[in-house]
Parts: C-alpha cells; structure tokens; sequence
C-alpha cells in the first residue's frame, strides 16, 4: 500500500526578495511538516512551480496544471503536480517592498499603469505515484472549494487527501474521496513492472513522426544528450514519460527531469547522458549546445548535431521495426494505392494505439535479446544469486560483433541495470520475460511477414492495456468544478488563506495510529522460476550460422571440416607428409568459424587425463594451427574460441630433456586475447558457473542436464526452508569454490602471460595492459631455437632484473583481475589477502620452469627448412652479403600466385644475395605441390628506384615479419619478409649495404669499373665539401679549363657539372671567364695541328676513328684529311673548335658547321644558347639535300634579340646585337647550303618546290597505306605551333609544306620560350613552337607506369584496374607527343626544308627527336652497326647526361630517375611494331638495351658527356688493354659478340626497301603497351645475362641423373607463362632449324658454319628462286616468309620429338625415301600419323603383353602390344601407361605367322607352344606370349587381320 500524496504544499510569489524584476517563490505552507521516513521532502519545488520564473503580470491568467518530475537523494522518482492560479496586489501591497524595489517597478510602466497586478500561486502535491487524472482532480477540488467557498473546511479536505492510501498494483479498484462530495475511481496496475502510459506514447509519436522518434529512442538507448523542447510544459512530462516507456524492458538510470527549470539550465552542459525537458520560451540558450539531440515537439523536428554519431539498430530489424510502427500509425498506407479500399481503416483510438506501439517496441526488443539467458553466468547462487553477463559470446552467438548499437547497448548502464534485475533465476516475472521465453520462435517465423508481425503486436497491445485498464466497466467519477461565475468575478476573490496546521496534522496523527493498529496486509509475492527459452544455437536456423564477422557469407562447407579433422588425424597417427599436404588449406579453412570449433573439439578428443605428450613435428604443427585459429579471433574472443583453446594450450607438450616438457602455451602467447581483462573474466565465470553447478548436482543425485540457471532458482527456493547451519554451509562451500577458480586462474595467466624468454619483456610491456607490443620471437619452437642460441645469452647477468620487470607487469596484471573477480563473487577479505600473498611466487615458480625450458628448446636441432640455392653469378662479380633467409611474398601480378590458374610459384622461401652486380632471390615456392620448381628474381642493384619498410603476415607462419619492397626501374618488385632467423640488425647492415651499392660516391664505384677487383676494395672517392659555394664552384671549373689548355689534355680530374638548376647562376661568371679563355686560344691562330702535342695528337687520331666521323663521311658533310685542306666547294666543314671542350664541354670534340663560319664566331654565337650547346648539323638528306641541326633552346635575352627586330638601326651596336646579327650570318650560311635556294636564288615559287614533294617516296604506317597521306594532316606543324590552319577561300586547309612561301629552315622551339618573338616576313626560317614534355613530367609518367604494370598490391578497386593507371600515368600520352614532332620533322626535312631541333637544354627532348628523325629517315640507322652508331653519336657524344638522368652516384640521387633513353626505345619499338620489316634488330636488341642501359654492366652508358668519359679515360681504351677479357666494357661489343653465336638479336623479316622514310602511326589508339614492362621469367630471372643462361644449362648437365634404361621419355613439357622463358621453351620455327642444323653437323663431326652464314646462303638461293618463278610479288619478304615455311616443310623437321641420340637411328630405321632430303630421311607416313593420334583414341583390336626378341644379339624384353585393325598395323610400347609407340610393324609387310621355338635367352618357366614367330619382307620377328592359350589368341587375331586386308 501507498499513500496517495506524501506532501500538499501552497508556493507564493515572495515580495521580499525581488532583484531586478525577477521574482522568487517561498513555501507560504506544508503539510505534514515533518519528513516521512520513507520519503524525504524534495528540495527546490518552488523552481519547479514557475519554472519559466517567478513574474507579476499585468491580467489574470487562467489556472494551469502540470506534473514534474523529482529525483531524490535516493534515486526515487517523485511526481510533483502543480496547479497555479493567479492572484491580485494592490499597489499597498507593492509599496510595503523595499523602495529600491519600487524604483525598479517605475521603469516597467506597464506594472504601474494597471491599478492591480497579478501574483502566481501553486497549490502542489508530491507523490511516489503517478497519477496524472487524479491530481488534477484533487487539486482543482482544492481550488474549487477555495473559490466558490464551498462549505466544507480546506483542512479537511487537504487531510483526507494526505491520509489516502491505495495499493500500489494487483489491479485492484479503489474509490476515494475527499470529503467534498466528491468521488474518483484509481484503478491500480495488474503488474508495477510494466510502465504506465497512458496515451504518451502515441502523443509522441504523433508529434515526432516514426523516424525521428526511432532516432531518439536509439540515442537514449546508447547514451546521448536528449533535449525536448514545447511551450506545453505537460506536453514536454508526457513526452520524457513516452520516450522511457518504450525504453522497457530497460530502465533509463541517467538525469531525467522533464520539465527544467530556466534558472538551472546551466545543468544541460553536464557531460553526463540526460533526457530534459524545457520550454520553448529557452529556446535560444539551448544553441549553443554543441553535442545535445534536440526534440522540438511543437515543431516536429529532432536536430543532430554534426558531432554525434547516432549507432541505429541492426538491420533488417530496423527496417521491420519501421514497418510495424507505421501499420499501427497510419494503416491507410498500405492500401492507399487499393483500387477498393475498406471502408474503414481508422488507426486505434489514441489509448489503444499507446499500446499498440509499446507492443512493437517489446517485440523489438524480444527479438534483439533472444536466447539473453543463456550468456548469464551464475557464479554465486547463496546467500545471495551473483549474475554476470557474458556479452562476447552472446554477440558472437547472435552474429552482431560488428554491430556498433547492439555493442553499446549492452556496454550501457541500462544493459548492466537489466542484468541485475532479470537476472536472478527466481523471481516475479512479467509479460517480457514471457515474450522472450515463449514466443521467440513465433517471432522468428513471422518476422518476414508484416501482417502476421501485426497480429503479435495487437495480441501484446490487449496484454498492455488490460494490464493498465484491468476494470473496463468505470463507475462514474463526480469532480466539482468552479462555477462560472466565482471565475467571472475574479475581482473580489480574496486571496488563498492561511490553514489551520493543527487541524492538518491530527487528521494524519489519526490515520497514523489506525494504520498500527489494522493487521498487516499480506500479499504473497509470486516467485517463481525464470524461463530461459530456446539456447542461442537454435534461433539461428537457415543460412545465418555461415555468416562470418565482415557479413561474407562463408560456405560452412562438410569439406572444410572434413579437410581439418584429416590433417589433426594425420598428424597424431605421425603421418607428417600428408599433413604437410593439407596444411596451407587447413589455415585456410580455419578462416571460418565453424572450422575453428572443428579444431577445438577434435584437439579435445586427443587429451588423455589433461595431457598430450607429442614430438617435435606434431608440436610445431598443432602450436601452428593453433596460432592461426587465434589469430583471427578478435580481442573479446565472441566465439569462444580461446577459451576453448584454453585448457588445450595446457595440455599439449613436448618432452625437451630430462623432466623438462614445454607445453603449447609458450608458443601462442602471441595473441591480444590473452592481454584482455573482460575475457579472462567472463571464463573464469564460466568456470565457476560450471564448478558451482557440479557442487549441487552432486547433492541431488540423477539430475539430467539442468542448466546452472535452473538450478540457482531451485536452490533459492529452497534457501529459506533450510536451517541456519546448513545455510552457513553452502555458502562457505560455495566461497571456497571462487577462491580455489580464482588460483587456478592466477597459474593459468602467468602461463599465457610469462613469455618464454623472460629476459624479454613482451606482451605487457607497458604497465598492465597497455599498447600491446608484439616481437616474433617468442614463437620460439625448435626451428629458431637453432639460430638464436648465441645471441640470446642466458647466463648474462642483466637477466634478473630484465625478469623482474615482466614478473611485476604480470603480477599487477593477475592482481587486478583477482581484486576485481574476487569483490564482486563475493570471496572473503582473508581468502584476497592470500591470494594477493601467493601471486608473486606463482610467477616467480612460474618463470623458473620456463628458464629452464627456453634453455632445453634452444637446443632442439632446427626444423629442416628448404635448402638455400646458390645463385650463378657472372665473372667479376662477387657476393658482398652471404645469403640471408626471406619469403618472396606475392605482389599485385597474379599470374604467379595460382589465381588465373596455373600453379602457385608464389610466396616463396628461399634466400636472398646482394652480390656487386645484382639483388638476387632464388628459393621454391611454399607450396609443396610446386616444391621442386626452382623461383628466381633478380635485379641490378643499379635499377633500384624505391626501397621501403613494409610489414608482412606469412600465410603459413601467423606472424607479422618486418619486410623490404624493393622496386627496380626493370620493372621488377620484390616484396621480401625476412625470416625469423634473420636478426633485424642484420636487416638494417643489408639495407646500408644495398644503399652503398646503389649509390656509390662516385661514378668510378659503379660494377662496370669495379668488376673483377675484389668487391672490398671500391674505392671511396673522396668528395669535396658539398656545401662549396656555387662561386668557387665556377671558379675552379674555369681554372681546370685553362690549365688544360697549356696542359697535356687527359688529366685524371674529377669534374661534376654544376646541376642544371644552377646553371643559370653561373651562367654570368662563366660567359665572361670562359669567352676570355677562348680569346686566347684564337688570337694565336694556329693550324689545328701545331697546336696539338704529340700526346694530344694520338687522341685525336681518335677522335678522327670515332663513330661520329665515319658517320659525317657516309653522309658527305665533310672529311677531316690528315694535311687538313677542305675543298672549299662543300658547304660543310668539320670543324675542331671544340676539341679540347672548351666551347661547349657537353659537345663532342668535332663539329660540322658551315663551311662560310669561321671558329672565332661560334665561340661568339655559342653563348646565346643554354649550356653553349649552339646548333651543329648532325644529319643531311641524301635526297634533298636538307640538313638536320640541333641545339639548346636560346637564354631568354637571346630569344628577344633575336627575333624581334634583328635588322634595327641602334646609335652603338650593343653586344647583343653584334652576336644576333651573327647568328642570323649562321643560320643564313646553313640555308645558303641548301642546293634549292641556291637554284632559285631569293624566293621559293611554288612551281620551283613542287617538283621535289610530288615524289616524296616513303611508307605508312601499315600497308592499307593508300590514303594514308591524307588522313596524316599534314598542318601539324602549324597545329603544334598553336596556330590556325590557314584556310583559303573558306576550303580545306592546304598542307603546311604547300604554301607559297616555304621557309628554307624550320625552327623546332619550345613554346614557352618563344612568346615574344614575331614572325618575320623577310626571314627565310620560320619558329613552330611546341610544347616539349619537362623531365619532371617524364620522371612521374614513369612511376606511375611501374605501379601500373608492376602494382605492389592486388586490388579489386576497379579505379586501379591496369588500364586505369596506364591511362593516368599518361606514358603512352608522352611517347605520342614525341612521335608526333618525330614525324613532322621527318616531313619537312623530305620535302626539302631544313629543321633546326633548339629545345630545352638539348640533351633530353632534343635527343630524342633528332635520333628518332634519322631513324625513321635513314635506312642505314635501322641495322646493328647504324643504330650503333646513331646511339653513339646522338645520345652518348652529344652529351645525354646518362649517369645524371638515371641517378647513378650519391651526388644524383635527388634528382630521381627519369628514363629518357628508355623513352626513346619504346618510341623505337612502337615503331618497329608498324613496320617489321624495316629492321635488322629484333625486339630482344631493344629489350637488351633497355635492361642494360641501367644496370651499369657496362661502360657505355656512364658518365654525362665525351669530356667526362676522356678525363676518366673511358673513351678510348687501348686495344691492347684487355687484362680480363672475359669482362666486355662496351654493350655494343658484348652485342657483337652474342650476335655472332646465336640469332636472338636478328629479325628474321628483315628485308628493307632502298631509301625508305617511315611515317608510323602516332596516335595512343595505334600504341602498344611493350611488353618489356610486362614480362617475367620465374625459372632464371632476367634474361639479359648471356653467361647466366649459359652457366645454369651447364649446371644442369652436369649433374647427370640416374642413366635411363627404359629408352627415350615423353618430350612434353608444360609451361607456364610467367615462369618459363618461352623463346627458350618454344623457339621460332627459323631458331630451332637452326638450332637442329647446328646439333646435327656436330653430331656427324662437322664444323658447324656460323648461323649468318646459313641464313645469309638460304636467302640468296630464295632470292634466285623467286627470280626464276618470278611471279609478281609485291613484296620479296613476305614471300620469303611462306617459301621458309615451305622449306620447313620439304625438311623433315620431325627430329623435334626424338630423343637426344636417336636422330641417326630414325633414318636408317625408317624406309630408304625416295626424295632427297637435306636432312636425314623422312619417316614413313604412318609415323607421322601416330605422332598426330593420341593413344587413348586409337582403335584397339585386340592387345596384351608379349616377350619379344630384340634385333641381333638383343635379350628378350616384354612389351605391350596393340593390335590396331583400322590402321592395319601391329604396335608396341615399353607399358601399358606409355603415350610412345616404341616401333610398329606393318601389316601390310607380314607374309605369314607361325608357331615358334625358344630360341637362347627366352624367358624361363613358359610351355613351348606359347612361342610364335611373324614373317615380314623385312625380318622375322620371334614373339613369346604368357601361355600357349594366349598365343594361339594372338596367332589367329593377327591372322583374321591379315585375311580381311
């Protein structure tokens, strides 16, 4: 029972304490005015009254109502239900207040004007109760009475209201009074647990709308700030009432006032979750509340700031959720769209409507807890049940780990209140522990099924509303109003009087007294057993169990399981190979869940009283697969996986020594789960439950499987009938039960927790828990033991203190979770005491053990790991660090990891060496079904671009490896993990020494110079201060400059060219120095050859070999004769201005400038250009005469002066202008050279130039080229230039090159620098500026093109796709710009204009351009020797700073690798693509060049110009200097030299047409991606090593394998692409006959001829063949190609299956063939037949085993012989399995058969009539069957075969 109201109290406003206009409220009274006991008074209720403040207003107000909510001291909810109503002041009564207060009422002129002001008072009542109606009734009776001065006493109505009492539930009916003829009918609850709502809840929703409500309800549930805000203030109570009503079962336990007062809002900025309401009159306060949820009732709306992240239920309960609310609220939807709606589909009304959507919610939240009960440990049962929640598992169980709101929920304090109160298996229960029990099946079957959901939901509804509503049938209630009129005449109303408190109190004496002396009410409390409803596993049906924790749907497959119970059943019956087999599957499958459990249950059945004792292998297997199904637990372990590992980990051992045994625990310590309090927690509990459930089994004897729960609740029931002594008993037995758990467990954690090295502080090393730190070598098994030994040294005296470390981590960590699990079980404070006394010595005892293990394991021998391959290495180089074990881990190419099919070769184990040359990995791949592949991957060190530190999980091994991915710019990757036996300082020494390698100080360090010295002694050049001013800097070059003119000139100086970036700071000192230089040597004008001394005179001889000057011969621009006189009629001389590099130090020593210019003006002119690189003719069109210039771009200065106004008068000719005038004079004398303007002398007619284009020969880009000239639009010049194609008349745009006026000379320049300069009219050259690529761009380009063709990662991101990053890497973007100026100038200079190539510093863009114009314009530069030399003259003489561009000392290494050259051999390649035929080089010359250009082999492509390559004396070595000559210098003799021995850089189309210009193709849809990039070869590596390749055949033969007795095998190979090199596997046709040709003269004892001569002999006989036949062909090669096939045809090229020496054999075995053949006969047609035939389709007549008797003095030998009707022939094999038909006889040859005799040698123990002999015309064959039987079966088979032919 419970007294209706506890306190009646009347507020007023209070006149004495006004400040500012703000009023306060005073208790004008209360009753009864002592504090009950069971309720305290409630401080502030006069807040609570006026929450808005305390105001006089101006007008009566009508009386408001409202309830409040009070929390007390206690946490007890109190209603407090205010009725206010106004009353009137005089202005007598406002004067009494203090005067100072009256000043303040004049400034509020509206108060003074009104004769009477207006005052609030409230009438309030506080109860424990919540009875809206009934307060509002009751307190309006009070008022009522009040006013219409009814005749019944205040004080009696007030007491009778303070002395009601009703009962609190039961549903029962009370009917009150209160003495004022007046009648209430309360009607209590069936159940209190159920909240009450009356119809709150659907106000709410009616208000908010379903989404922003379920948006409220999941913030209050996870613990956010809500506010409401209404101007209604028992709106804003009924809405706090809704929101926690839908919250049942789970009770709301933060601040919760619904209505707030306005003078402590500053409570809203506390950091603690609420639930507030305030009225809308605040509003503006409330802004500025950066993390509150804001529930605008009025207005409809809930605004979530940015900053909280609202977790909402888990679909698809979310969705159902919405579905339901929404029949409930508006049932019209659904059949909106009906073409005949019902007639009627109103919504509930209101009051049933509450219920229906609490129904929805308590199904809502049966549905989220299903199966709670069964994660409930019990872990006391007396004197009190002790429940603890095992959240994990229920997750886990449920599938939601990964679901943010349910993990919050159960986090939450509600969650833990839950617990407590539900807990208990004894108790009352409710309508929600029914639903959650009993219905969950209902509800999973249903879910889907929205209408059958509804009929749940109104089914639960009816239980609500009964419970709220028990009596239907409500007898009248009779409340008084006030009379109209005592509200009209509100003016002569007294005020609300003073009470009598005596009167008061005595009617609460009395009911006081009567309450004693009444019996007491006895209600019996209806405890009973908590249902737990169906266990977890089974509300899971259906597909749901395979769902792993990202969602993915796992096939739980019978397979998996099965493939991990073999392998446990393998291991134990020590059958270790076949595990072996099944291990990389079984980590496999132990992704899954189910397949973990597998483990843990079949682990189970191997433990014999709780131990397994195993061998080492059997040890390190299960210690494996352990590791791996930890691994992917998470931290809370929700599958329970570790804990059932748990007792496993301590079972299994292994015997180390003498009464040493290591169990598995020291090897999976690895783990985070292990450094988890909350699971350590929730499996002791779990423990205890169980043990604690075996101590009252046992009592009750036979009980089946009771859960623990159960059991609790049957012994609570018995609890109170049990006497004293029994009960102090149980509970004492009980205690001792956790405290014996709880030392269990404290041995068991130091077991996980110690680690197996305890001078190695692992897993809690930073204080307790902390950031879990994890080192790979704990998992110490015996395969490391080996290789630590020494390093870790036991016996060092630092250990102790290193130990007692861990041991105090560890100890503090086992006594917080004793402290903790102890309090809350209840154990004794002497038992903790004991405990916490006992805990250092179990991990000192503990640590102990564990030494002496780590020192036994350290003895084990190592598991045997692969053996490490030595790599071959070339001569000269030599390891500079011994092989160190790694894993080769797959990158994102997968055609070696087995995805795309094919086998596995990837990740690999094996070793890897840095040798002075390369990076080598050569090992096998780990998975055993591809063990005895070989996998090698290498680079040279040279190439590498980007090292860095990456981390890596071995699949086999579950732990995290340190790791190097290294890059190369071969586009190769390696992604290596270290192993485990590799120290990581030894790691950190390879890196250095990689570095080192990669970068050596200078150039001299590079493998090429160092090759064959031994690999220590590199010598460290000693480099100058770096940070030496850029002044000196120039100074000293200046000086060495002019030294080495009075000098012998090959001095060993080290030069380094200031970088470009300098450059132009210099530029100014160095004009000036260096143009003084040059004066000097010029004023003495001296013949070339006085000034050279004798030593000097031997370089220049040289200089006259070298490449260039043969080249300038061929082209006829110029010869150099010993007695230097030129016949002054050519226009071109050589000239040696710059032969001692003193003009241009980037130029080669000899130069062709015209013949008109003298040597004073170029060292003028040169200056005007960047890098003095001033333009030099380096190619003439034989045809045109046209010349090819190239040079720098101008300096700025230049650019201006020079074109804007060249001509114009100044008063004092500037320096500048005297050199543009002589450069026009230069230019003007190249143009002069040109034989077309000195015919037309002025002006180009049209006429005069049409002639030479009209017969432009040359070829396009493919052979449809017919109306190719038209889609090449020629304007790409003025295109390029940016300007409009010229269109005359409105028609198409004429050709660029038939204009009227022709410009003698393009100048190709780069747009940026020509923006001044106009275009003269008068000029006889015209400027086509382009856009040129910067290096910058080109260097980016190819990063990206590595990453794209070499990814680091997989990834299924389709914006990272191959084509994707191709396209953005935009390489194939840059080789067309540079095509497309290729072709334009190939253009002009062929219909007779002359280039002049001036961009940037004219050794990047400019290279390119000029090589790749005389290439496509220069037959000669498409064989070996002319590309030779085109390389040699363009990119190595001219100055390509090679060493520079590909980083290849310490000084470079900032500026990056930027793969110019390699540019320029793609373009190459592209171009070779289009036209095949053109070129003598095959594609492997071009891959050839563009491995090595970067491997620094060799010398060729070092240093950055002649004068660099001079000062080392690289360019010329003396012939005779060759102390090794197994060590080539020159890529191009080394090339020489292999052409020599075998075809690979020979293109067998090779057939050029005479003066033949390519236009290829430029545009990206005609590019080819090269395969270069692509391409990989896992068998040897790279194949640009000659001598490799040579080297491991060698290897391979001579290790001989067993001999081979049972005759030639099968040849079939199978290969694969990434792993094979296919021109090896599978040569060209033209190869391999060369190849045959080769291995037969060696076999017949001939001197095989070189393989040019052959080819160069079968050509001419070719060429004189198709003469003769001379059919039209219009191309000689083609034909070439189809008669080679011809050939090969008439060449029995059938040798390829034959063994190695049966190639005589066949022909003399096969029959003497009538055409003449080069090579032996050819086979008989029925062996080719067979060839093509498989024998599994043949048709097999009849066939068995025979013995046969070989030819002359042969033994007998067994064959299988198939008799074979349709080919009418009789064939033999070695056995029955063998594919090869080892010989046939004909049956066609066979005269007769004939029963036989033994003949000598014939098989023992066989009756004579089992012999039989077969005649052919050849021979007699004698056969033996098995028996006489079998033979005459034989005789007369072959004899009906004979009889139907």
């Amino acid at each position: 029972m419970a007294r209706l109201a506890d306190y009646f109290l009347v507020v007023g406003y209070d006149l004495d304490k006004r400040v500012e206009g703000e009023g306060q409220g005073r208790i004008l009274q209360r009753f009864p005015e002592k504090d009950w006991e069971d309720s305290p008074f409630p401080q502030g209720i006069e807040l609570f009254c006026q929450p808005s403040g305390w105001q006089l207003v101006p007008e009566r107000q009508p009386a408001s109502f409202f309830v409040a909510v009070l929390t007390d001291i206690n946490s007890e909810r109190h209603s407090c239900a205010c009725f206010t109503f106004w009353e009137g002041l005089d202005n007598s009564q406002l004067q009494k207040a203090k005067p100072s207060e009256v000043d303040e009422v004049d400034e509020e002129p509206a108060v003074v004007q009104s004769a009477q002001v207006f005052a609030p008072k409230s009438l309030v009542l506080v109860s424990r109760l919540d009875y809206t109606e009934v307060f509002r009734n009751c307190l309006g009776l009070i008022y009522t009475v009040h006013v219409d001065g009814l005749p019944v006493p205040l004080e009696t109505v007030i007491g009778n209201l303070l002395t009601c009492v009703i009962p609190i539930a039961g549903g029962s009916q009370r009917t009150i009074t209160l003495g004022a003829g007046d009648r209430q009918v309360i009607q209590t609850p069936i159940d209190d647990s159920l909240p009450i709502s009356g119809s709150s809840v659907a106000q709410l929703f009616r208000q908010l709308g379903i989404v922003n409500v379920l948006y409220l309800f999941c913030a209050a549930l996870t613990e956010h700030k809500i506010l409401f805000l209404s101007s209604s203030y028992q709106r804003l109570t009924d809405a706090c009432r809704g929101l926690l009503a839908i919250m049942f079962p789970l009770k709301y336990s933060f601040t919760f006032v619904p209505i707030l007062p306005g003078k402590l809002l500053e409570v809203l900025s506390t950091p603690t979750p609420f639930i507030i309401g305030v009225n809308s009159f605040f509003r503006s306060e409330t802004q500025e509340l950066l993390d509150v949820i804001i529930a605008d009732l009025d207005g409809g709306t809930v605004t979530i700031p940015e900053c909280v992240h609202i977790s909402l239920l888990p679909e698809p309960i979310l969705q159902q959720t919405q579905t339901a609310l929404s029949m409930v609220l508006d049932p019209e939807l659904e059949i909106a769209d009906h073409a005949f709606p019902p007639l009627s589909t109103q919504p509930s009304a209101l009051k049933i409507q509450d219920k229906e959507i609490r129904a929805v919610f308590l199904w809502l939240f049966a549905r989220l807890f299903q199966g709670y009960r069964w994660c409930l440990h019990i872990i006391r049962i007396h004197p009190e049940p002790v429940i603890r929640f095992h959240k994990a598992a229920f997750l886990g169980q449920r599938a939601l780990t990964e679901d943010d709101f349910l993990m919050k929920v159960l986090d939450g304090m509600a969650f833990a209140g839950f617990v407590s109160e539900r807990g208990p298996p004894y108790r009352a229960t409710d309508l929600f522990d029914d639903l959650v029990a009993n219905h969950v099946e209902r509800i999973r079957q249903e879910e889907a099924c929205p209408q059958k959901v509804m009929n749940h939901v109104k089914e639960l509804a009816e239980q609500l509303f009964k419970n709220e509503n028990p009596y239907p049938a409500v007898a009248m209630h009779k409340v008084t109003r006030p009379s109209e009129n005592s509200q009209n005449n509100a003016h002569n109303q007294k005020p609300f009087p003073g009470l009598d408190d005596v009167a008061v109190q005595l009617f609460i004496d009395h009911a006081a007294a009567k309450l004693k002396t009444a019996p007491p009410v006895v209600k019996a409390e209806l405890k009973s057993m908590v249902p737990s409803g169906p266990p977890l596993g089974e509300l899971r049906g259906g597909l749901r169990d395979t769902v792993d924790r990202n969602g993915n749907v796992m096939a739980n497959s019978a397979r998996r399981l099965e493939v991990v119970r073999n392998c446990i059943t393998y291991i134990f019956e020590n059958k270790m190979l076949e595990a072996k087999k099944l291990m990389p599957a079984v980590l496999r499958a132990l992704k899954g869940r189910a397949a973990r459990i597998c483990l843990t249950q079949e682990l189970n059945q191997h433990v014999l009283q709780n131990r397994a004792v195993l061998d080492d292998q059997q040890f390190d297997y299960i210690v494996r697969m352990m590791n791996c199904t930890l691994q992917d637990c998470s931290h809370i372990d929700e599958h329970g996986i570790a804990a059932a590992l748990l007792p496993l980990v301590t079972a299994f051992c292994r015997k180390l020594g003498a009464g040493i045994t290591q169990f598995a625990y020291s090897c999976v310590q690895e783990h985070m789960v292990w450094t988890t309090m909350q699971f350590w927690e929730s499996m002791f509990y779990s423990d205890v439950q169980s043990h604690i459930r075996a101590l009252y089994l046992e009592t009750e004897e036979g009980g089946q499987e009771i859960s623990a729960l159960d059991l609790a609740s049957e012994q609570n029931r018995l609890w109170p009938t049990l006497s004293k002594e029994m009960q102090a008993e149980r509970v004492q037995k009980e205690e001792s039960t956790v405290f014996s758990q709880a030392i269990h467990y404290a041995n068991r954690m130091s077991y996980l927790l110690l680690p197996l090295d305890t001078s190695k502080n692992r897993l809690l090393r930073s204080s307790g828990l902390g950031d879990v730190e994890s080192v790979s070598n704990s998992y110490v098994t015996n395969s490391i033991a080996g290789s630590m030994a020494e390093s870790y040294d036991t016996e060092s005296g630092f250990e102790d203190a290193e130990s007692s470390d861990v041991a105090n981590s560890v100890v503090r960590f086992i006594n917080r979770f004793v402290d903790k699990v102890c309090n809350e079980s209840g154990v004794t404070n002497e038992h903790l005491k004991a405990l916490h006394t006992m805990i250092p010595d179990i991990v000192q005892m503990h640590i102990e053990t564990l030494d002496a293990v780590h020192r036994e394991s350290k003895r084990l021998p190592p598991i045997q790991k692969p053996k490490l391959l030595r790599p071959t290495l070339l001569p000269g180089e030599e390891l500079v660090m011994d092989a160190m074990r790694v894993h080769l881990i797959p990158d994102g190419r997968e055609e070696a990891t087995g995805l795309m099919g094919g086998p596995p070769l990837l990740p690999a184990e094996g070793a890897i060496f840095l040798t002075t040359y390369r990076l080598i990995f050569k090992g096998t791949p780990t998975d055993p079904l591809v063990g005895e592949q070989v996998v090698t991957r290498s680079f040279p060190i040279a190439s590498l671009t980007k090292e860095k530190r990456i981390s890596v999980t071995l699949p086999m091994d579950q732990f995290v490896q340190e790791g190097l991915q290294l890059r190369s710019s071969t586009f190769q990757l390696m992604k290596i993990a270290f192993d485990e036996e590799v120290a990581s300082d030894l790691a950190e020494v390879f890196r250095k020494h990689m570095h080192k390698l990669r970068y050596p100080q200078h150039v001299q360090g590079t493998f090429a110079f160092t090759v064959g010295q031994c690999g220590k002694l590199v010598v460290e050049h000693k480099t100058k201060d770096k940070n030496q001013s850029l002044r000196t800097l120039s100074k000293n070059l200046v000086k060495s400059a002019k030294k080495t003119i009075g000098r012998q000139y090959v001095t060993r100086k080290k030069y380094s060219p200031p970088t470009w970036e300098n450059r132009s700071s210099l530029q100014s000192e160095l004009d000036e120095d260096e143009i003084s230089v040059s004066e000097e040597v010029d004023q003495s004008s001296l013949t070339l050859s006085s000034t050279i001394r004798s030593s000097d005179r031997q370089t220049m001889s040289n200089v006259v070999e070298r490449a260039c000057c043969r080249d300038y011969q061929r082209l006829g621009l110029g010869t150099l004769s010993n007695s230097l006189t030129r016949s002054k009629n050519e226009p071109f001389r050589i000239s040696t201005v710059n032969r001692m590099y003193t003009v241009c130090r980037s130029y080669p020593g000899l130069l062709i400038v015209p013949q008109s210019i003298p040597d004073t003006t170029i060292h003028r002119i040169c200056r005007c250009y960047r890098q003095n690189r001033f333009p030099v003719v380096c190619w003439r069109n034989s045809r045109t005469k046209a010349v090819l210039l190239r040079s720098a771009g101008l300096h700025a200065k230049g650019v201006v002066g020079f074109f804007k106004s060249p001509n114009a008068p100044t008063a004092v000719p500037s320096q500048a202008d005297s050199t543009s005038l002589e450069q026009e004079k230069y230019l003007q004398a190249i143009i002069s050279s040109m034989p077309s303007y000195s015919e037309n002398s002025g002006r180009n007619t049209l006429s005069g130039f049409t002639s030479t284009h009209m017969s432009t020969s040359g070829k396009w880009g493919s052979i449809r080229g017919s109306g190719r000239l038209s889609a090449y639009n020629p304007d790409v010049g003025t295109r390029l230039a940016g300007k409009e194609s010229p269109q005359p008349n409105g028609g198409p745009s004429e050709a660029l090159f038939l204009r009227q006026q022709k410009a003698y000379l393009y100048i190709i320049g780069d747009k940026a620098q020509l923006k001044g300069g106009k275009q003269d009219s008068f000029q006889q050259w015209e400027v086509v500026p382009i856009e040129v690529c910067d290096v910058r761009q080109v260097k980016n380009s190819f990063k990206k093109l590595m990453k794209a063709c070499v990814p680091s990662s997989s990834t299924s991101d389709p914006n990272m796709s191959f084509q994707r990053c191709l396209e953005d890497s935009e390489w194939m973007a840059l080789l067309h710009r540079v095509l497309q100026v290729s072709v334009l100038v190939v253009e002009l200079l062929d219909t007779g204009s002359s280039v002049m190539v001036s961009l940037e510093d004219g050794w990047d863009v400019t290279t390119q351009v000029v090589s790749l114009v005389q290439l496509l314009s220069d037959p000669y530069y498409r064989t070996f020797d002319g590309f030779r030399l085109l390389v040699e003259k363009e990119w190595l003489s001219f100055g390509h700073r090679f060493s520079h561009r590909g980083a290849q000392t310490l000084g470079s290494q900032s500026s990056g690798f930027t793969p110019v050259f390699l540019q320029f051999l793609d373009c190459v390649h592209q171009i070779h693509l289009q036209f095949p035929m053109e070129f003598e080089f095959s594609q492997y010359y071009l891959k050839f060049l563009a491995y090595h250009y970067v491997s620094n082999r060799f010398r060729t492509f070092l240093l950055d110009s002649d004068y660099e390559r001079i000062e080392l004396g690289v360019l010329y070595e003396e012939k005779g200097d060759r102390k090794t000559p197994q060590v080539c210098k020159s890529v191009w003799d080394y090339i020489d030299r292999l052409n020599k021995k075998t075809p690979i850089f020979y293109n067998y189309m090779f057939s050029p047409e005479d003066e033949e210009v390519l236009r290829p193709y430029t545009f990206i849809s005609n590019l080819k991606v090269w395969d270069f990039y692509m391409e990989e070869t896992l068998s040897e590596g790279p194949s640009y090593d000659w001598e490799l390749r040579g080297r491991q055949e060698r290897v391979a033969e001579e290790t001989p394998e067993k001999p081979d007795t049972s005759g030639p095998k099968s040849q079939r190979r199978i290969v694969w692409p990434c792993y094979d090199s296919l021109s090896k596997a599978v040569p060209d046709a033209i190869t391999k006959l060369l190849q045959d040709l080769q291995s037969l003269e060696a076999e017949l004892g001939q001197t095989s001829e070189k393989w040019k001569d052959t080819w160069d002999k079968i050509k001419t006989t070719q060429r004189t063949e198709t003469k003769l036949e001379s059919k039209p062909s219009f191309s000689s090669s083609l034909l070439m190609s189809s008669n080679l096939s011809h050939q090969r045809r008439s060449q029995g090229v059938y040798l390829q299956e034959s063994g190695v020496g049966s190639s005589i054999n066949l022909a003399l075995d096969c029959e003497a063939s009538a055409t003449s053949t080069p090579v032996a006969g050819r086979t008989s047609t029925s062996t080719l037949y067979s060839q093509f035939q498989s024998t599994e389709s043949e048709n097999r007549s009849f066939e068995g085993i025979l013995f046969k008797k070989g030819a002359l003095l042969k033994p007998w030998k067994p064959r299988w012989f198939v008799l074979d009707k349709t080919k009418h022939q009789l064939r033999y094999y070695e056995t029955r399995q063998d594919k090869e038909c080892k010989g046939v006889i004909e049956l066609a040859d066979v005269e007769s058969v004939i029963p036989g005799t033994p003949t000598m040698g014939a098989p023992k123990n066989i009756e004579e009539k089992a012999f039989f002999d077969l005649k052919t015309t050849k021979r007699v064959y004698n056969f033996c069957a098995q028996d006489s039987l079998n033979a005459q079966l034989w005789m007369d088979s072959v004899q009906s075969c004979l009889s139907d032919a």
